[in-house]
């Protein structure tokens, strides 16, 4: 009975229904599912479904991000009995993101944060243009592992060498890993600035940023 609701989880992140993701997991609740269980045998499954169509070309920017918010409200429903519980999904790292100074861009960020967050990484989202100094901050009050800076401007994108540059003044490289991203930004300019990945879309983030955990 459980197998038939996980694929029903499934399908509703792969349909980007929150609807459906809400009912499915107050229903996960009422009949005494594991929590943990119903979020990667079921959620977690639908999403990397939707990842591997967004890479290759069959799901677009939109669907993504209806498929990771269907999937943040239902975690949102089954969190309060993980607490119960005191059971807790086992957190792959700890990530501080944000878009730099000057740049206001949030979609491709907050994307990369909730696939990141449905992923297991525990994620600390500062928002757009944010300050050099509010990274290093943040990286050392959360002992991140990794800090992911978002530009999507040409003009902005400078502000992530700034970011490396103040993590390294601060003592915290290269201990605190540096993930970059965004329209302008490439693998060469990630070498270029001295950061230990580039993602090219929110999928190729997380996967880096796994890599970048060792898992």
């Amino acid at each position: 009975m459980s197998q038939e609701l996980f694929d029903a989880m499934r399908q509703s992140v792969i349909d980007g229904d929150p609807d459906t993701a809400v009912e499915l997991a107050q229903r996960a609740l009422v009949e005494g599912v594991d929590p943990l269980d119903a979020i990667d045998k079921g959620y977690v499954a639908g999403l990397h479904e939707v990842g591997d169509q967004f890479s290759c070309g069959d799901m677009f920017l939109p669907e993504m991000m209806l498929a990771a918010r269907a999937m943040q409200r239902a975690v949102a429903v089954l969190e309060p009995e993980m607490a119960r519980r005191s059971s807790q999904r086992q957190v792959t790292g700890r990530v501080v993101i944000g878009t730099v100074k000057g740049d206001i861009h949030e979609i491709g960020k907050s994307l990369v944060g909730m696939m990141l967050s449905a992923d297991g990484f525990e994620v600390h989202d500062l928002g757009v243009d944010v300050p050099p100094e509010r990274f290093v901050e943040k990286a050392r009050d959360v002992n991140a592992d990794i800090v992911a800076i978002s530009a999507l401007l040409t003009t902005t994108m400078t502000g992530q060498r700034t970011v490396v540059d103040a993590l390294a003044a601060a003592g915290l490289r290269p201990g605190v890993r540096v993930l970059v991203g965004g329209a302008p930004v490439t693998r060469s300019w990630a070498q270029e600035i001295g950061a230990d990945g580039y993602g090219e879309d929110a999928v190729g983030a997380v996967k880096v940023a796994r890599e970048l955990m060792g898992v």
